[in-house]
Protein backbone atom coordinates (compact mmCIF):
# COMPACT_ATOMS: atom_id res chain seq x y z
CA UNK A 1 0.00 0.00 0.00
CA UNK A 2 3.10 2.27 0.07
CA UNK A 3 3.81 1.71 -3.37
CA UNK A 4 3.80 5.07 -5.36
CA UNK A 5 0.39 4.95 -7.72
CA UNK A 6 -1.13 2.78 -5.53
CA UNK A 7 -4.11 5.23 -4.37
CA UNK A 8 -4.30 6.00 -7.97
CA UNK A 9 -7.05 3.76 -8.53
CA UNK A 10 -9.30 4.37 -5.21
CA UNK A 11 -11.60 1.19 -6.21
CA UNK A 12 -8.88 -1.04 -7.01
CA UNK A 13 -6.96 -0.50 -3.71
CA UNK A 14 -10.21 -0.03 -1.49
CA UNK A 15 -10.72 -3.85 -3.00
CA UNK A 16 -7.32 -4.87 -1.92
CA UNK A 17 -7.27 -2.92 1.42
CA UNK A 18 -11.05 -5.00 1.97
CA UNK A 19 -8.47 -8.27 1.34
CA UNK A 20 -6.48 -7.39 3.35
CA UNK A 21 -8.72 -6.91 6.20
CA UNK A 22 -10.48 -10.11 5.55
CA UNK A 23 -6.93 -11.82 5.65
CA UNK A 24 -5.67 -10.45 8.84
CA UNK A 25 -9.89 -11.28 10.03
CA UNK A 26 -8.31 -14.72 9.73
CA UNK A 27 -4.74 -14.95 10.78
CA UNK A 28 -4.56 -12.54 13.75
CA UNK A 29 -7.48 -14.98 15.93
CA UNK A 30 -5.13 -18.07 15.34
CA UNK A 31 -2.07 -15.87 16.42
CA UNK A 32 -4.39 -14.40 18.94
CA UNK A 33 -5.09 -18.21 20.49
CA UNK A 34 -1.29 -19.53 19.85
CA UNK A 35 0.00 -17.10 22.10
CA UNK A 36 -2.79 -17.67 24.75
CA UNK A 37 -1.62 -21.23 24.49
CA UNK A 38 2.10 -20.41 25.57
CA UNK A 39 1.00 -17.99 28.29
CA UNK A 40 -1.44 -20.79 29.77
CA UNK A 41 1.26 -23.56 29.69
CA UNK A 42 3.10 -20.69 31.43
CA UNK A 43 1.26 -20.28 34.05
CA UNK A 44 0.53 -23.85 34.66
CA UNK A 45 3.96 -24.15 34.92
CA UNK A 46 3.91 -21.42 37.89
CA UNK A 47 1.42 -22.92 39.53
CA UNK A 48 2.79 -25.94 39.41
CA UNK A 49 6.16 -24.77 40.94
CA UNK A 50 4.69 -22.83 43.75
CA UNK A 51 2.13 -24.80 44.47
CA UNK A 52 -0.41 -21.99 44.19
CA UNK A 53 -3.58 -22.51 44.63
CA UNK A 54 -4.83 -19.20 43.36
CA UNK A 55 -2.67 -19.29 40.51
CA UNK A 56 -3.98 -22.85 39.40
CA UNK A 57 -7.49 -21.57 40.29
CA UNK A 58 -6.39 -18.46 37.62
CA UNK A 59 -5.23 -21.09 35.05
CA UNK A 60 -7.95 -23.28 34.85
CA UNK A 61 -10.33 -20.51 34.44
CA UNK A 62 -8.10 -19.15 31.26
CA UNK A 63 -8.23 -22.83 30.23
CA UNK A 64 -12.09 -22.91 29.72
CA UNK A 65 -12.19 -19.48 27.78
CA UNK A 66 -9.40 -20.72 25.56
CA UNK A 67 -11.38 -23.60 24.92
CA UNK A 68 -14.31 -21.55 23.63
CA UNK A 69 -12.11 -19.21 21.75
CA UNK A 70 -10.02 -22.10 19.42
CA UNK A 71 -13.67 -23.69 19.33
CA UNK A 72 -14.85 -20.49 17.45
CA UNK A 73 -11.80 -19.79 15.29
CA UNK A 74 -12.00 -23.47 14.57
CA UNK A 75 -15.20 -22.81 13.24
CA UNK A 76 -13.84 -19.80 10.97
CA UNK A 77 -12.22 -22.68 8.89
CA UNK A 78 -14.99 -24.22 7.81
CA UNK A 79 -16.29 -20.81 5.88
CA UNK A 80 -13.47 -22.34 2.75
CA UNK A 81 -16.12 -21.45 0.35
CA UNK A 82 -15.33 -18.87 -2.48
CA UNK A 83 -17.54 -16.35 -1.56
CA UNK A 84 -17.98 -16.94 1.75
CA UNK A 85 -15.30 -13.85 2.82
CA UNK A 86 -17.54 -11.62 0.94
CA UNK A 87 -19.97 -8.86 1.64
CA UNK A 88 -23.47 -9.74 1.52
CA UNK A 89 -26.87 -8.37 -0.17
CA UNK A 90 -29.17 -9.49 2.55
CA UNK A 91 -32.94 -10.03 2.16
CA UNK A 92 -36.02 -10.25 4.12
CA UNK A 93 -39.82 -11.10 2.54
CA UNK A 94 -42.42 -11.37 4.48
CA UNK A 95 -45.00 -14.58 3.18
CA UNK A 96 -48.62 -14.92 2.79
CA UNK A 97 -50.69 -13.41 6.23
CA UNK A 98 -51.13 -9.76 5.77
CA UNK A 99 -50.22 -7.71 8.72
CA UNK A 100 -49.63 -10.63 11.05
CA UNK A 101 -46.75 -12.29 8.20
CA UNK A 102 -45.03 -8.45 7.90
CA UNK A 103 -44.72 -8.13 11.45
CA UNK A 104 -43.08 -11.28 11.21
CA UNK A 105 -40.37 -10.18 9.35
CA UNK A 106 -40.16 -6.92 11.22
CA UNK A 107 -38.79 -9.10 13.89
CA UNK A 108 -36.71 -10.84 11.80
CA UNK A 109 -35.24 -7.90 10.87
CA UNK A 110 -34.19 -6.62 14.50
CA UNK A 111 -33.20 -10.33 15.19
CA UNK A 112 -30.79 -9.58 11.99
CA UNK A 113 -29.70 -5.94 13.34
CA UNK A 114 -28.63 -6.92 16.13
CA UNK A 115 -26.57 -10.43 15.14
CA UNK A 116 -24.96 -7.65 12.62
CA UNK A 117 -24.19 -5.24 15.40
CA UNK A 118 -22.64 -8.10 17.68
CA UNK A 119 -20.31 -9.14 15.25
CA UNK A 120 -18.98 -5.55 14.30
CA UNK A 121 -20.49 -5.24 10.77
CA UNK A 122 -21.48 -2.38 8.74
CA UNK A 123 -25.59 -2.53 7.66
CA UNK A 124 -27.13 -0.38 4.83
CA UNK A 125 -30.02 -0.35 3.76
CA UNK A 126 -30.69 -0.55 0.04
CA UNK A 127 -34.76 -1.03 -0.48
CA UNK A 128 -37.73 -1.08 2.05
CA UNK A 129 -41.40 -1.40 1.15
CA UNK A 130 -43.52 -1.31 4.51
CA UNK A 131 -46.80 -3.18 5.49
CA UNK A 132 -49.92 -1.47 5.06
CA UNK A 133 -50.50 -1.62 9.03
CA UNK A 134 -47.12 -2.36 10.36
CA UNK A 135 -43.84 -4.26 9.56
CA UNK A 136 -42.35 -4.99 6.53
CA UNK A 137 -43.29 -6.31 2.94
CA UNK A 138 -39.59 -6.92 2.28
CA UNK A 139 -36.36 -5.23 2.66
CA UNK A 140 -32.80 -5.39 1.17
CA UNK A 141 -29.54 -4.79 2.92
CA UNK A 142 -25.64 -4.58 1.85
CA UNK A 143 -24.17 -6.23 4.94
CA UNK A 144 -20.22 -5.15 4.76
CA UNK A 145 -17.68 -6.90 7.24
CA UNK A 146 -15.22 -10.12 7.38
CA UNK A 147 -17.21 -13.23 6.35
CA UNK A 148 -20.71 -11.70 6.57
CA UNK A 149 -21.78 -13.69 3.34
CA UNK A 150 -20.61 -17.12 4.48
CA UNK A 151 -22.37 -16.50 7.85
CA UNK A 152 -25.25 -14.77 6.67
CA UNK A 153 -25.67 -17.03 4.00
CA UNK A 154 -26.60 -20.30 6.57
CA UNK A 155 -29.94 -18.38 7.34
CA UNK A 156 -31.20 -18.41 4.12
CA UNK A 157 -34.57 -20.16 4.00
CA UNK A 158 -38.34 -20.00 5.29
CA UNK A 159 -38.39 -18.92 9.10
CA UNK A 160 -42.01 -19.95 10.55
CA UNK A 161 -43.29 -18.29 13.41
CA UNK A 162 -46.23 -19.43 15.93
CA UNK A 163 -47.74 -16.90 18.30
CA UNK A 164 -51.16 -15.73 19.77
CA UNK A 165 -50.94 -13.07 17.10
CA UNK A 166 -51.33 -9.40 18.77
CA UNK A 167 -53.51 -8.73 15.63
CA UNK A 168 -56.53 -11.09 16.11
CA UNK A 169 -59.13 -9.93 18.02
CA UNK A 170 -60.29 -13.40 19.41
CA UNK A 171 -56.44 -14.23 20.26
CA UNK A 172 -56.01 -16.81 18.44
CA UNK A 173 -53.00 -18.95 17.64
CA UNK A 174 -51.67 -18.06 14.28
CA UNK A 175 -48.72 -19.15 11.74
CA UNK A 176 -46.75 -16.99 9.50
CA UNK A 177 -43.62 -17.40 7.39
CA UNK A 178 -40.81 -15.12 5.95
CA UNK A 179 -38.06 -16.00 3.66
CA UNK A 180 -34.74 -14.82 3.83
CA UNK A 181 -32.06 -14.77 1.20
CA UNK A 182 -28.66 -13.61 0.84
CA UNK A 183 -25.88 -12.78 -2.04
CA UNK A 184 -22.40 -12.41 -1.99
CA UNK A 185 -21.29 -8.90 -2.75
CA UNK A 186 -18.76 -8.72 -6.17
CA UNK A 187 -16.65 -6.18 -5.94
CA UNK A 188 -14.36 -7.53 -9.35
CA UNK A 189 -17.32 -8.05 -11.10
CA UNK A 190 -16.85 -10.64 -14.11
CA UNK A 191 -20.01 -9.91 -15.47
CA UNK A 192 -20.24 -7.47 -18.14
CA UNK A 193 -24.03 -5.37 -18.67
CA UNK A 194 -24.88 -4.89 -21.86
CA UNK A 195 -27.01 -1.78 -22.17
CA UNK A 196 -29.44 -3.72 -24.55
CA UNK A 197 -30.47 -6.42 -21.77
CA UNK A 198 -31.17 -3.54 -19.56
CA UNK A 199 -34.76 -1.89 -18.72
CA UNK A 200 -33.53 1.18 -16.09
CA UNK A 201 -36.42 2.80 -15.10
CA UNK A 202 -36.15 6.24 -12.39
CA UNK A 203 -39.69 6.70 -10.22
CA UNK A 204 -40.61 8.52 -7.13
CA UNK A 205 -41.94 6.43 -3.65
CA UNK A 206 -43.24 7.27 -0.75
CA UNK A 207 -41.46 6.24 2.40
CA UNK A 208 -44.23 5.47 4.80
CA UNK A 209 -47.13 2.55 5.41
CA UNK A 210 -49.47 4.71 3.66
CA UNK A 211 -51.99 7.41 4.42
CA UNK A 212 -50.71 9.96 6.70
CA UNK A 213 -48.09 7.79 7.73
CA UNK A 214 -46.11 9.08 4.36
CA UNK A 215 -43.51 11.28 5.09
CA UNK A 216 -41.62 11.70 2.05
CA UNK A 217 -40.87 10.84 -1.57
CA UNK A 218 -37.64 9.55 -2.25
CA UNK A 219 -36.00 8.94 -5.28
CA UNK A 220 -36.12 5.12 -6.69
CA UNK A 221 -34.13 3.24 -9.73
CA UNK A 222 -35.57 -0.25 -11.23
CA UNK A 223 -33.17 -2.39 -13.04
CA UNK A 224 -34.40 -5.38 -15.12
CA UNK A 225 -32.08 -7.71 -16.39
CA UNK A 226 -34.27 -8.42 -19.66
CA UNK A 227 -32.83 -12.14 -20.56
CA UNK A 228 -33.15 -13.56 -17.26
CA UNK A 229 -36.46 -11.46 -16.16
CA UNK A 230 -33.96 -10.15 -12.24
CA UNK A 231 -35.01 -6.96 -11.20
CA UNK A 232 -33.69 -4.66 -8.72
CA UNK A 233 -34.91 -1.76 -7.13
CA UNK A 234 -32.79 0.47 -4.62
CA UNK A 235 -34.00 3.87 -3.00
CA UNK A 236 -31.40 4.67 -0.19
CA UNK A 237 -29.06 6.46 -1.92
CA UNK A 238 -29.53 10.56 -2.25
CA UNK A 239 -29.41 10.51 -6.10
CA UNK A 240 -30.51 8.86 -8.89
CA UNK A 241 -27.14 8.06 -10.41
CA UNK A 242 -26.28 6.41 -7.29
CA UNK A 243 -29.17 4.81 -7.03
CA UNK A 244 -28.19 3.38 -10.47
CA UNK A 245 -24.96 2.36 -9.43
CA UNK A 246 -26.08 0.54 -6.71
CA UNK A 247 -29.44 -1.34 -8.33
CA UNK A 248 -26.37 -2.42 -11.03
CA UNK A 249 -23.61 -3.50 -8.75
CA UNK A 250 -26.35 -5.71 -7.16
CA UNK A 251 -27.64 -7.41 -10.33
CA UNK A 252 -24.11 -8.21 -11.44
CA UNK A 253 -23.91 -10.19 -8.22
CA UNK A 254 -27.26 -11.62 -8.67
CA UNK A 255 -25.75 -12.71 -12.22
CA UNK A 256 -22.72 -13.69 -11.11
CA UNK A 257 -24.33 -16.19 -8.48
CA UNK A 258 -26.74 -17.61 -10.97
CA UNK A 259 -23.44 -18.40 -13.08
CA UNK A 260 -21.16 -20.14 -10.28
CA UNK A 261 -24.27 -21.99 -9.58
CA UNK A 262 -24.55 -23.28 -13.29
CA UNK A 263 -20.66 -24.18 -13.08
CA UNK A 264 -21.04 -25.83 -9.66
CA UNK A 265 -24.62 -27.77 -11.02
CA UNK A 266 -26.14 -25.58 -8.02
CA UNK A 267 -28.73 -23.59 -9.79
CA UNK A 268 -31.40 -25.06 -7.88
CA UNK A 269 -30.02 -25.50 -4.30
CA UNK A 270 -29.09 -21.68 -4.64
CA UNK A 271 -32.25 -19.93 -5.55
CA UNK A 272 -34.91 -22.94 -5.46
CA UNK A 273 -33.97 -24.21 -1.93
CA UNK A 274 -36.76 -21.67 -0.11
CA UNK A 275 -39.42 -22.66 -2.52
CA UNK A 276 -42.91 -21.07 -1.75
CA UNK A 277 -42.93 -19.26 1.39
CA UNK A 278 -45.29 -21.56 3.34
CA UNK A 279 -45.82 -24.67 5.32
CA UNK A 280 -43.11 -27.01 4.15
CA UNK A 281 -40.46 -25.24 3.55
CA UNK A 282 -39.49 -23.78 6.95
CA UNK A 283 -35.17 -24.39 7.67
CA UNK A 284 -36.27 -22.97 11.14
CA UNK A 285 -39.57 -22.70 13.63
CA UNK A 286 -39.88 -20.29 16.06
CA UNK A 287 -42.61 -20.86 18.98
CA UNK A 288 -43.50 -18.29 21.30
CA UNK A 289 -46.28 -19.32 23.32
CA UNK A 290 -44.64 -23.28 23.88
CA UNK A 291 -41.24 -21.29 24.18
CA UNK A 292 -38.49 -23.26 21.59
CA UNK A 293 -36.85 -22.49 18.48
CA UNK A 294 -35.93 -25.63 16.38
CA UNK A 295 -34.08 -25.60 13.17
CA UNK A 296 -34.89 -28.47 10.80
CA UNK A 297 -32.16 -28.70 9.09
CA UNK A 298 -29.39 -29.40 12.02
CA UNK A 299 -32.00 -29.96 14.86
CA UNK A 300 -30.08 -27.83 17.07
CA UNK A 301 -33.11 -26.52 19.72
CA UNK A 302 -33.17 -24.04 22.40
CA UNK A 303 -36.18 -22.55 24.64
CA UNK A 304 -35.33 -19.32 25.11
CA UNK A 305 -36.96 -17.89 21.77
CA UNK A 306 -36.42 -14.54 23.06
CA UNK A 307 -33.14 -14.31 23.14
CA UNK A 308 -32.69 -15.73 19.75
CA UNK A 309 -35.14 -12.65 18.91
CA UNK A 310 -32.57 -10.90 20.36
CA UNK A 311 -29.64 -11.51 18.05
CA UNK A 312 -28.82 -14.47 19.46
CA UNK A 313 -28.25 -16.58 16.63
CA UNK A 314 -24.65 -18.19 16.78
CA UNK A 315 -25.18 -21.43 18.03
CA UNK A 316 -27.88 -22.18 14.64
CA UNK A 317 -24.99 -20.57 12.37
CA UNK A 318 -22.44 -22.55 13.98
CA UNK A 319 -24.29 -25.98 13.68
CA UNK A 320 -25.33 -25.34 9.74
CA UNK A 321 -21.93 -24.43 9.13
CA UNK A 322 -20.27 -28.14 10.85
CA UNK A 323 -23.58 -29.68 8.65
CA UNK A 324 -22.40 -28.05 5.27
CA UNK A 325 -18.99 -29.15 6.07
CA UNK A 326 -19.97 -32.83 6.75
CA UNK A 327 -22.21 -32.65 3.76
CA UNK A 328 -18.85 -31.54 1.40
CA UNK A 329 -16.44 -34.17 3.35
CA UNK A 330 -19.13 -36.50 2.91
CA UNK A 331 -19.57 -36.30 -1.29
CA UNK A 332 -15.95 -35.96 -1.36
CA UNK A 333 -15.32 -40.37 -0.45
CA UNK A 334 -15.47 -41.82 -2.76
Amino acid sequence: MGEPGFWDNQESAQAVVAELKTLKSVIEPVESVTRRAEDLGILYELAASENDAATRSEAEAEHVALAREIERVSLMALLSGPDDSRDCFFSIQAGAGGTEACDWASMLLRMYLRYIEKMGWKVEEIDRKDGEEAGIQSINLQVSGPYAYGYLSCEMGVHRLVRISPFNAQGKRQTSFAAVDALPAYEDKKIELNEDDLEIVFFRRSSGAGGQNVNKLSTAVRAKHLPTGLVVECVNERSQQQNKKLALSILQSKLEQMEQAKRDAELAKIYGAKGEIAWGNQIRNYVLDDPRVKDLRNNIEVGDPQRVLDGDIQPFIDAELRRKAAKRAKSATP
